[in-house]
């Protein structure tokens, strides 16, 4: 009996740190691989990152979300596919690009710093979105994003399938957002939350 109880007094802290880690893992953080180059540079192909569930959503953050549902156009999406995407416009935000790659939410102009200048033109431009009605980036034009929705891009906009295609991701779908640790050189890139 004795040995049952000195087991026992081992194996209980196991089991409870097991549970822990469980719980923190389903409702506070996890780990995701970035599959692809559509964040490059800021994030690598087969990178890994945190994620934080209940992180808030601002400008500029880097997202994961499930696009089952949300991307159409892709054949290969399943229930468990994610996206890693950085989110542009925020829910009722109105959204313009001008031809020079400058970005403009509600009147303001915004910083993409994350970019190299060449890349807020190569590429971005493109918008294929229909619930923006036809308008085009860089004509001057502008759409809303719609309540409980986001506008998303990729970093690497000249290779990346995100809302100028498949349109805007909701809230429903954000698993939360992503982090790198303070050793990472890219950590002001990914981490940021800066509005201008």
């Amino acid at each position: 009996m004795k040995i049952f109880k000195e087991i026992f007094s081992w194996i209980l802290p196991i089991i409870v740190g097991l549970l822990i880690a469980l719980i923190v893992k389903q409702f506070w953080f996890g780990i995701v691989k970035v599959d692809g180059t559509s964040m490059y540079p800021t994030l690598q192909n087969d990178e890994r990152v945190m994620m934080l569930k209940q992180a808030k959503i601002k400008h500029n953050t880097v997202i994961v979300f499930n696009a089952y549902g949300v991307d159409k156009n892709n054949q290969a999406v399943t229930k468990s596919t994610k996206y890693v995407k950085r989110v542009i416009g925020m829910p009722g935000d109105k959204v313009e690009y001008r031809s020079n790659g400058q970005l403009y939410i509600n009147g303001k102009k915004m910083s993409q710093g994350y970019i190299s200048k060449a890349q807020r033109t190569t590429g971005t431009l493109t918008l294929v979105l229909k619930e923006a009605k036809g308008v085009e980036l860089g004509t001057g034009n502008s759409f809303t994003v719609p309540k409980g929705k986001y506008f998303v891009l990729g970093d690497n906009r000249k290779d990346s399938n995100d809302s100028r295609y498949y349109g805007f991701v909701p809230k429903s779908k954000v698993d939360g957002v992503i982090k790198v640790p303070f050793w990472n050189s890219k950590k002001s890139l990914v981490n940021s939350y800066s509005s201008n």
